[in-house]
C-alpha cells in the first residue's frame, strides 16, 4: 500500500488495466465497458489506500478528452443544424430537458447536495463527460471550503458509478428488447425493409455477412444486339449507371469515346453496379470470359467532401447532378462520418466533412475530386492546430457569465468542447490543415477519459461508502427513472408526431443517450447497420449538449 501512495502513477495505470479487464465481462447483451470498470476499481482502491493524485493531471487529461470528443463531432454537429435534422434535434432536447429537470427535482425532494445531484445526472444520462464538467464547476462555487469541494466532487463520482450501472442496463434492455415490442415491429425485418427501400431494391446483409459478389463489377460482352449503337448512346440508355471502359476490335484496343460506334463481334468492358451491368449485358450480347488487354484497373480513393453544393444531398442526387460520375465510371462505395461508417445507399445523405470512398478509373477520380472535395490526408497529427485549439478552449472556459445572479462558466471542459467543435468544423471545411486522424483522435479521447476517471475514483474513494449508506436505495431508482422518462417520451413523440421510422428512431434514442453499448445491442438484434443512421445524428448533438448540463445544474443548485 505504501508503494502505491508513493507512486500514484503505478496505482493509476493499475486501475486502467484492471478496470478495462473488468469492463470486458459480459452478462447477456450487456458489458460494463472500460470506463465504468475503471471507476469501480479506482473507487475501491482509493477507499482502501487513500491515494492522492494532483488535480492538474485530471484537468489536463480531461481537456484532451473533451477537445477530441468535440473535434470528432464538430462536422456532423453543425451539419445537423438544419431542417432535415430538426426531428432528431427534438429528441436531444427532450433528453436535455428531462435529465436536467429530474435531477433538479430529485435534489429538491431529497435535499441532495450539488455533487450527488450532478453524479445522478451524469450516471443516469450515461454521459461520462458530465463528471468532468460538473466537478470542475463545483470547484468554482463560492462560499465552499476546500473540504466541502473535495467531498462534493467525491459524491459526483460515487453517484455516477451507481446510476451509470443501472442506467446502462436500462437503456440497453429498453432499446433493444422492449421498444420493438412497444412499436409492434420485428426490428430485424423492419431494418431489412427500410434498407431495401433506401437501396432501391436488394436485400440487406446480416451483421456477420459479407457480399460474396461485390456490388461494383466489371464484365466483358461480345457485341451482337448492340451492333451500330454508339458508346454514348449505350451509357445514356442506362441513365449513366454503367460505363464502357474498354473496346477491343480484333487485335486493336480502342478508346471508348462517346461517338465510337460498336460493331458486330467487338468486345466491350462494362463497369457498374452488378444489377445494372447485367441489364446492360442483355442489350449488348453474350458475356465472355475476361480478355487480356481489355481489363482496366480501378483506383480506390478516399475523398473529404468540402464542396457546399453537395452537402445535405443524397448520393443518388449527387451522382445525377454531377455527370462526371457517369461519364468517368466513378462510384461511391463507403461513407465515413467522423469515426462512424455509414452504408453507401442511394438515399444516404452526404455532409461536408464526410470521407467518401470512390472507386473508378484514375482520370475520372481526379475530375470528381476537383469538383466535390480533396483527397483525405490524415497521416500525421497537426500539433500546432491541436495545441491552439486546446489553449483557446481553456481560455474560453475562464469566462464567467451571470444570469439572474447565478454565475455560469463553461470551465476548461466546456470551453475545450466548444473549441473542439469549432476546430473540427473548420478542418472539415477545407482539409488542407489541422489534420487529426480519427484513429489518433479516438485514442486520445479514450485515454484522456480513462485517466481522468481513474484519478477521480482514486481521490473520491474515501467519500464513497458514507454516500452509499445514506442514498443506497435512491441512486438505483434515479438511474432507472432518468433513462425511462426521456426515452419513453422520445419514443412516443418520435413515432406519433415526428413519424420517424422505427429502426432509425430506436437508434436515435440510443444516440440521444450517447450509449454505445445500447446501439451495439440494437444493431445486433436488428442484424443490420440501419439503426446507426439515426444514432449518428443524435449522438453528435447530445455529445455537445449533455456535457453542458453539468455546469448548468451546479450553477442552479449552487446558487
Amino acid at each position: 500500500m505504501g508503494v502505491l501512495r508513493d507512486h500514484p502513477e503505478l496505482a493509476l495505470f493499475l486501475c486502467l488495466a484492471a478496470g478495462y479487464l473488468l469492463g470486458k465481462l459480459r452478462v447477456g447483451p450487456i458489458t460494463l465497458g472500460g470506463i465504468c470498470g475503471t471507476l469501480i476499481v479506482s473507487l475501491l482502491l482509493g477507499a482502501w489506500a487513500h491515494i492522492e493524485i494532483s488535480a492538474d493531471v485530471k484537468t489536463i487529461f480531461f481537456a484532451l478528452f473533451i477537445f477530441a470528443l468535440g473535434y470528432l463531432a464538430g462536422p456532423q454537429f453543425f451539419a445537423n443544424l438544419n431542417r432535415k435534422s430538426m426531428r432528431f434535434f427534438a429528441l436531444c432536447l427532450i433528453e436535455l430537458v428531462c435529465v436536467l429537470g429530474l435531477a433538479y427535482l430529485l435534489a429538491k425532494a431529497f435535499d441532495l447536495d450539488v455533487g450527488t445531484a450532478s453524479g445522478i445526472l451524469a450516471g443516469a444520462a450515461t454521459e461520462s463527460a458530465v463528471v468532468g464538467t460538473a466537478t470542475e464547476a463545483i470547484a468554482k462555487l463560492p462560499d465552499l471550503t476546500a473540504e466541502q469541494i473535495t467531498t462534493y466532487q467525491g459524491h459526483v463520482a460515487t453517484a455516477y458509478t451507481v446510476c451509470y450501472l443501472f442506467g446502462l442496463v436500462t437503456i440497453v434492455i429498453y432499446t433493444s428488447q422492449i421498444m420493438p415490442m412497444l412499436l409492434r415491429v420485428n426490428l430485424r425485418d423492419a431494418s431489412r425493409e427500410l434498407w431495401e427501400r433506401m437501396r432501391g431494391g436488394g436485400s440487406a446483409l446480416e451483421s456477420d455477412e459479407r457480399e460474396a459478389l461485390p456490388g461494383l463489377v466489371g464484365r466483358t460482352y461480345l457485341v451482337t444486339t448492340a451492333d451500330g449503337r454508339t458508346v454514348g448512346d449505350l451509357e445514356a440508355g442506362f441513365g449513366g449507371r454503367v460505363t464502357v471502359e474498354a473496346v477491343k476490335r480484333g487485335s486493336r484496343t480502342l478508346t471508348p469515346a462517346p461517338d465510337l460506334a460498336l460493331t458486330l463481334s467487338d468486345l466491350v468492358l462494362i463497369v457498374g453496379r452488378r444489377s445494372n451491368t447485367i441489364e446492360a449485358g442483355r442489350a449488348i450480347g453474350p458475356e465472355t470470359p475476361g480478355i487480356p488487354g481489355v481489363d482496366t484497373p480501378l483506383v480506390t480513393s478516399q475523398i473529404a467532401v468540402t464542396d457546399r453544393s453537395v452537402s445535405g444531398k443524397t448520393i443518388d442526387r449527387i451522382v445525377h447532378e454531377h455527370p462526371e460520375f457517369a461519364r468517368s465510371g466513378v462510384y461511391v462505395t463507403d461513407v465515413l462520418r467522423g469515426d462512424q461508417s455509414l452504408p453507401a445507399t442511394p438515399e444516404t445523405v452526404i455532409e461536408r466533412g464526410d470521407v467518401v470512398t470512390l472507386v473508378g478509373a484514375r482520370s475520372g477520380l481526379n475530375k470528381i475530386v476537383a469538383k466535390i472535395g480533396t483527397v483525405a490526408k490524415n497521416d500525421a497529427t497537426d500539433f500546432v492546430y491541436l495545441g491552439l485549439g486546446i489553449a483557446a478552449g481553456s481560455l474560453l472556459g475562464q469566462v464567467v457569465v451571470r444570469i439572474g445572479g447565478v454565475p455560469l462558466s463553461l470551465g476548461t471542459g466546456g470551453g475545450c468542447l466548444v473549441s473542439g467543435l469549432l476546430f473540427g468544423w473548420f478542418r472539415s471545411r477545407r482539409q488542407t490543415f489541422g489534420a487529426f486522424p480519427p484513429q489518433a483522435a479516438t485514442t486520445i479521447k479514450d485515454m484522456g477519459l480513462a485517466v481522468f476517471i481513474a484519478c477521480t475514483g482514486l481521490t473520491s474513494g474515501p467519500q464513497a461508502w458514507p454516500l452509499l449508506k445514506e442514498y443506497g436505495a435512491l441512486l438505483p431508482f434515479a438511474g432507472i427513472a432518468m433513462v425511462l422518462v426521456p426515452a419513453t417520451l422520445s419514443l412516443v413523440i418520435g413515432r406519433k408526431l415526428l413519424k420517424i421510422e422505427p429502426p432509425l428512431l430506436i437508434g436515435a434514442i440510443a444516440g440521444q443517450q450517447c450509449s454505445t453499448p445500447a446501439i451495439t445491442s440494437v444493431t445486433q438484434v436488428a442484424q443490420s447497420s440501419v439503426p446507426m443512421l439515426g444514432y449518428t445524428i443524435t449522438y453528435a448533438l447530445s455529445n455537445f449538449l449533455l456535457p453542458l448540463t453539468g455546469p448548468i445544474l451546479v450553477g442552479i443548485l449552487g446558487a
